[in-house]
């Protein structure tokens, strides 16, 4: 194995809870065994307890500190069995290496014990704190040769085993044996001794190799083993492998970890599979220095590479200093055949202010001799060029000149023909969302509050609320008296209200929390919380301290005086999702804290490959448009953002994003946007224009399978619904186990704190609000700026504001929903009324088969969806869908609904248009508040029939059931039902025009509707 990094792994086996007894007497006697990185480590054995309490520490060696994050921890759970028969299995835990927290910021978590197989009996769950440790190495070599030589002379000895940490006695014949190997073996240690006085130096070169081998499985120490309480299992070691030691040290240096092939592996398949987009060819050269013959102080030289239409100039450098620059010109866009590459000198002469030029020669080159790279290929080595010139002779410049594509390495920090430059503005980026967390104060009590001054009379009874800020986040508690009466209710102001706000990391400093007084509208003081010692936690199973502030109030001579103390109870809340975008197009469920993280189900790849049709959206030089698109892609926390191509219709990206999905049935946004930011025009902040957004539901995609299509691109505006181009995007969901994906279906949206301590649907709102506003400023403040505009188009932050467009279309989703249950309503109506003769018969033989036979009502109906399902498969969607204009009904407005809709908050137009608009949603809450009233009448009618408020009619329906309940003990339930099917099935000859007497009776029931003024 690899030497010690220096990082340990430090797990703390905590506790279990109702474990399933396994010992036949109701009880269990567990112990764990916990792996992890070829290390195991087993905890003591709790008899007869299915709530056990280990709270045992186990210490484990990381090896490599950049694969950490790719091991798993194991924990197996096991029923202890005293009789030497095999220990029965009480479950497992499995926890990701990308769950491990650093020390300080751990906390205990329980995990549900799994199933070893699908026929297990496992119940319970266990509680586990794991974080990992870094130490700094010893480096010194005196110490490095002791130990050495401490582990040479360990390894001579005799392997010892150790005990099972149960304490069970061994056989006799088994310690006889043992004791004759030792015997051998000290006589074979000595003449080994013998040896190794004369070959000390190649000893002491092989020791720190032998310490290595010794850390992955140290020896096991003297004690007896009932005397350890947590012995480590260790394996053991072959006689075979120590008789060739040598051997193994040297073959030991080239063994490579399996760990680090996978990590290998994976970042080779990552940097090689650019399957999805086509390659693009870029012509790449790197300008490193020059050198000159005859050097003059006072003079820098720059380099000028000219192809075709393109000329650009290196930055000014003094002589032997270093360009180090590379460009990147489009292929498809050269309409040259050769590269010139000029070298100048900028001389600036003494007493004059004019810089004077000076060509020192140029060297050219031919497209069709450059050679081609392709990655993972090692980079070109640049060469020294002589430059040609007719004044100046002896002047090199060293160059490097290859054809790539958009993967080469050089590619992302090189100036880019296509994305004009080197401007920050147009450069393919990629940004984090900031880390959210809940943070939850508990306001309790106050007391001793200091109300008024000497000066002021004092209120008799004074209205106190209690105010708390994070940053620009205020929330105030209701309103209290606080009386001078000596109860301590009204002399202790008390509350017990939450109030939840939304922390971004890094976090704001201070948490201000202030008790103000209504009557007079002052303060009465406040206090100060740091926010990065407010403890986490990530369950509702421990519940945070209460700590009492002091509130102090400033004076006009900057001095803190005492006015009272508060008692609150503030956490960030770990265990919540903070939601930051809308509720229907989440692409993230995650919960804050790291300890809940779970290892991702499969890989999500978008291949951004190009643009076509799209629509001039502004004028350059006030001749002709132009648009300078860009793409947007979000998923979960991540966003990327693709370079601009500059001044085209029909832009090519052809690039490609990886994402880690740890939830299938989240959405990915892919947004269009023209960049308006790069050109800063006197001082104003220009804005990007939106160009179109697509949505990609990834519970639609077949796994594995790439889907590449192209998605209308349709923006919607004042003047209406506007296509501005199309977009062409490759997809693929891949995924490698098919369980892990069945898994995720059955287990909650949210993580459990959501449903054990749920927010309010308005809270909600507010927090998600919050949230957004949150994550667009921190997104803002990004070299180069992701605008404000862009995330909330991405974020859809405005779907919350009232919309005529979105009402009705909302309205006509409900429609076209309760369409299907008119459709089957229908098609009953008509097999009653006998539309079509042979349905109607097979009906009534269906029927007579339900009532003889009615126990294949169930299987009956189960086959025939299954078979529709079957039926309809063939039928399916196969490309997945995006936004579509007819659902949102964008094609059916007026222009006063949208321009309504893009008005803001609060409204800036004149009074009378708001008139009007506000007459028109008069209108349509009038109809909406009568569908409203006639459902709720229905419900009453319900009631009236068993609260007696019509005598009559309940008299009469009571009678009914005394009747009913009279036929219906003599006659047999299979005859009701088959001649209740016969009666509705009748033929219309038998049927009467009118309504039926049970519909006239329920329409005559009362309502509260005659009660409302």
């Amino acid at each position: 194995m690899a030497e010690s990094s220096g990082r340990k792994l430090i797990v703390e086996v905590c506790s279990a809870k109702n474990l399933m007894p396994k010992d036949g007497q109701g009880t269990a006697s567990a112990y764990a065994i916990v792996d992890f990185d070829g290390q195991r480590r087993r905890t003591k054995t709790v008899s007869r307890d299915l709530n056990p309490q280990w709270d045992e520490r186990l210490e484990f060696i990381v090896h490599d500190i950049d694969s950490m994050s790719l091991e798993t921890l194991e924990i197996n759970l096991y029923n202890d069995k005293k009789a030497g028969k095999r220990s029965t299995f009480l479950g497992k835990v499995k926890i990701s290496g990308t769950t491990f927290a650093k020390s300080g910021s751990e906390t205990t978590v329980f995990y549900p014990l799994e199933k070893r197989s699908v026929f297990s009996q496992i119940k319970g769950e266990l509680g586990v704190k794991v974080c990992y440790v870094d130490e700094d190495p010893p480096v010194t070599d005196a110490a490095g040769e002791q130990k050495g030589e401490a582990a040479a002379k360990e390894e001579e000895k005799p392997p010892e085993k150790a005990g099972d940490g149960e304490g069970e006695k061994k056989d006799e014949k088994v310690e006889e044996k043992k004791e004759e190997e030792k015997k051998e073996d000290e006589n074979k240690g000595k003449e080994e001794e013998k040896a190794k006085e004369d070959n000390a130096k190649p000893k002491e070169e092989e020791a720190p190799t032998d310490t290595t081998v010794a850390m992955v499985d140290p020896p096991p120490p003297p004690p007896p083993p009932a005397e350890v309480e947590n012995p480590p299992i260790s394996h053991s070691e072959k006689p075979k492998q120590k008789e060739k030691h040598g051997e193994i040290q040297k073959r030991h240096n080239l063994i490579v970890n399996d760990h680090e092939l996978q990590s290998l592996s994976r970042d080779r398949c990552r940097s090689s599979a650019y399957n999805l987009v086509d390659r693009m060819p870029f012509l790449f050269v790197r300008m490193v220095k020059a050198k000159r013959a005859n050097p003059e102080a006072n003079s820098t030289v720059y380099a000028k590479l000219v192809i075709g239409t393109y000329s650009v100039k290196t930055k000014s450098e003094i002589e032997n200093k270093d360009w180090d620059q590379v460009f990147a010109f489009d292929k498809e866009g050269l309409n040259s055949t050769s590269l010139e590459v000029s070298l100048w000198c900028e001389e600036k002469k003494d007493g004059e202010e004019k810089i004077t030029d000076s060509s020192l020669g140029t060297v050219s080159f031919d497209l069709q001799e450059v050679p081609k790279r392709v990655p993972p290929d090692s980079p070109l080595a640049p060469q020294w060029y002589t430059l040609e010139s007719e004044n100046s002779t002896g002047n090199d410049v060293m160059i490097a000149v290859w054809i790539g594509t958009q993967v080469d390495e050089a590619f992302q920090e090189a100036w880019q023909s296509d994305s004009g430059g080197l401007i920050p503005e147009t450069r393919a980026k990629v940004y984090l969302s900031p880390k959210l967390w809940y943070l939850r104060v508990t306001v309790i009590q106050t007391q001793d509050l200091q109300l008024g001054s000497e000066t002021e009379p004092k209120v008799r009874n004074p209205e106190l609320y209690v105010k708390a800020q994070l940053g620009a986040q205020v929330f105030k508690t209701g309103r209290t008296s606080a009386g001078s009466s000596s109860s301590s209710s009204s002399a202790n102001p008390t509350w017990n209200e939450d109030l939840i706000f939304v922390a971004a990391e890094p976090f704001e400093p201070f948490l201000v929390i202030s008790v103000e007084d209504v009557s007079n509208s002052k303060l009465v003081g406040q206090a100060k919380i740091h926010v990065a010692s407010i403890e986490r936690r990530i369950d509702d199973r421990t519940q945070p301290k209460s700590r009492w502030f002091n509130l102090s109030t400033e004076d006009e001579k900057h001095n803190n005086n005492y006015t009272g103390r508060i008692h609150v109870r503030v956490c960030l809340e770990g265990g919540y999702h903070v939601i930051d975008e809308a509720a229907h197009v989440t692409s993230d469920v995650r919960a804050s804290a790291k300890q809940l993280a779970k290892p991702p189900i499969g890989l999500l790849e978008v291949g951004i490959r190009g643009a076509t049709n799209l629509l001039p959206v502004k004028t350059k030089d006030g001749t002709r448009g132009t648009t300078d698109a860009y793409v947007v892609a979000k998923y979960g926390p991540k966003w990327v953002r693709t370079r601009t191509i500059m001044d085209r219709f029909n832009p090519r990206w052809n690039e490609q994003y990886t994402w880690d999905v740890y939830d299938p049935c989240t959405v990915l946004t892919i947004g269009v946007f023209d960049n308006g930011r790069y050109k800063k025009e006197e001082g104003k902040p220009s804005r990007d224009v939106r160009l179109g957004k697509i949505r990609v539901r990834l519970s639609t995609l077949d796994t594995n399978k790439v889907y590449l299509n192209s998605y209308s691109l349709t923006v919607l505006l004042p003047c209406g619904a506007k296509k501005m181009g199309e977009v062409e995007i490759a997809v693929r969901f891949s995924c490698s186990s098919w369980l892990s994906l069945m898994q995720a279906y059955a287990s909650p949206i949210l993580p459990r704190m959501h449903y054990v301590r749920p927010f309010g649907p308005a809270q909600q709102d507010i927090l998600r609000n919050t949230a957004m506003r949150i994550v667009t400023a921190r997104l803002a403040r990004s070299e180069p700026a992701l605008g404000q505009e862009v995330v909330q188009f991405m974020l859809d932050s405005d779907t919350h504001v009232w919309s005529m467009r979105r009402s009705k279309a909302n309205w006509f989703r409900m429609v076209g929903v309760l369409s299907r249950v008119a459709s089957l309503a229908r098609w009953l109506d008509g097999i009653r009324m006998w539309a079509h003769p042979p349905t109607t018969v097979l009906m009534h033989v269906l029927l007579i088969a339900i009532v003889l036979c009615p126990c294949l009502v169930l299987p009956t109906v189960f086959m025939y969806a299954f078979l529709i399902l079957v039926l309809g498969f063939r039928y399916r969607v196969r490309a997945p869908q995006s936004m579509d204009t007819r659902v949102s009904y964008v094609d059916m407005v007026s222009l006063d609904e949208l321009d309504e809709e893009f008005d803001g908050f609060p409204t800036t137009r004149s009074a009378e248009q708001v008139r009007i608009r506000y007459d028109r949603v008069r209108g349509l809450a009038g109809r909406a508040q009568t569908l409203l009233g006639d459902v709720a009448a229905q419900g009453e009618r319900l009631e009236a029939l068993f609260s007696w408020r019509d005598p009559r009619a309940t008299g009469i329906f009571a009678l009914l059931c005394l009747v009913a309940s009279l036929v219906f003990y003599v006659l047999p339930f299979k005859g009701f039902v088959l001649g209740a099917g016969f009666y509705y099935l009748r033929h219309p000859r038998f049927r009467d025009d009118m309504p039926s007497i049970p519909a006239n009776f329920f329409r005559r029931l009362p309502s509260l509707s005659d009660q409302i003024m």
